[in-house]
C-alpha cells in the first residue's frame, strides 16, 4: 500500500493554471499534488554570445527552491553566492528537455528563458517543471505569433512532459511523493514527447540495484504517464 492510498499506476491530480504573471510573455502555475511549481518564460531579442550570428535561437532555463518551499526554511542559494550542485543539474534538464522540442534555427536569434519557482515541494519537482515549462513555453511561442514575430507550428515540433517512477515496498509506482521518493529502493525520472520519443531517462537504485525487467516496467508505468500528461497538457491549452 503506498502512504497516499494511490494505486500503484496512479498519478497525483495534475492541474495548470496559465497567465498567472502579468509581465512575462508565458506563464503557468503546474502543481503535482502537493508540488506547485511557478514557470514563466520571457523573451529576449538577442543570444547568447556564442550563437550570434548562427541564425539560431537558445531555449534556457532555471531552477529554484523557495526558502519555504520544504518543511524547514532553506537558505536562498542567491545569499550563499552561488548555485548547489543540485540546482544546477536540474535546471540543465530543464532546459535539455525543452529544447527538444523546439526548433532553434525556426525560432530565430532570440531567447526563452524557462525560470521555474517552487513554491512547494513533495517530490518530483524537475518532472513538474518540465511539465508546466512546456506550457509556459507554449504561451511564450503564441505571443510571438501573434506579433508576426515565428510561425509557432514551425518552432513547436511536439510536446514534452515528464514523470517520476520508481520501486517502493517492493512494487514498481508513478509519480512518487516524498515519502516515497526518501524510501524508494530504485528512483527514476523520464522525460518523453507526446509521439513517445524519450528524451532523456535518470535513474538510480537507491539500494538493491535493480534489473533489466524492472527498468522496463518503470518505462512502461512512465510511457502512460507523460502520454496523460500531454493530454492535459492539450486539454489547457485548448
Amino acid at each position: 500500500m503506498r502512504p497516499s492510498g494511490r494505486k500503484t499506476d496512479q498519478m497525483r491530480k495534475v492541474s495548470f493554471e496559465r497567465n498567472v504573471s502579468k509581465h512575462a510573455e508565458g506563464s503557468c502555475l503546474v502543481k503535482f499534488g502537493d508540488t506547485h511549481v511557478l514557470c514563466t518564460a520571457s523573451l529576449e531579442e538577442k543570444t547568447p554570445p556564442w550563437l550570434r550570428n548562427s541564425g539560431k535561437g537558445w531555449v534556457t532555463a532555471e531552477y529554484g527552491m523557495l526558502p519555504r518551499a520544504t518543511g524547514d526554511r532553506m537558505k536562498r542559494e542567491a545569499a550563499a553566492g552561488k548555485q548547489g550542485g543540485r540546482t544546477q543539474e536540474i535546471q540543465r534538464l530543464i532546459g535539455r528537455s525543452l529544447r527538444a522540442v523546439i526548433d532553434l534555427e525556426a525560432l530565430g536569434e532570440k531567447q526563452i528563458t524557462v525560470d521555474c519557482d517552487v513554491i512547494q515541494a513533495d517530490g518530483g519537482t524537475r518532472t513538474a517543471a518540465i511539465t508546466g515549462g512546456w506550457i509556459a513555453l507554449h504561451d511564450c511561442l503564441k505571443w510571438m505569433e501573434a506579433r508576426n514575430m515565428i510561425k509557432l507550428e514551425r518552432v513547436l515540433k511536439d510536446h514534452v512532459a515528464a514523470i517520476s517512477c520508481g520501486i517502493f515496498a517492493g512494487q514498481s509506482v508513478i509519480d512518487l511523493d516524498y515519502l516515497e521518493d526518501s524510501a524508494a529502493e530504485t528512483d527514476a525520472n523520464f522525460v518523453m514527447t507526446g509521439s513517445g520519443g524519450i528524451v532523456e531517462v535518470q535513474g538510480t537504485a537507491e539500494g538493491k540495484p535493480f534489473t533489466r525487467d524492472e527498468l522496463l516496467g518503470l518505462l512502461d508505468l512512465a510511457a502512460a504517464g507523460t502520454a496523460e500528461l500531454v493530454a492535459l497538457q492539450k486539454q489547457a491549452i485548448a
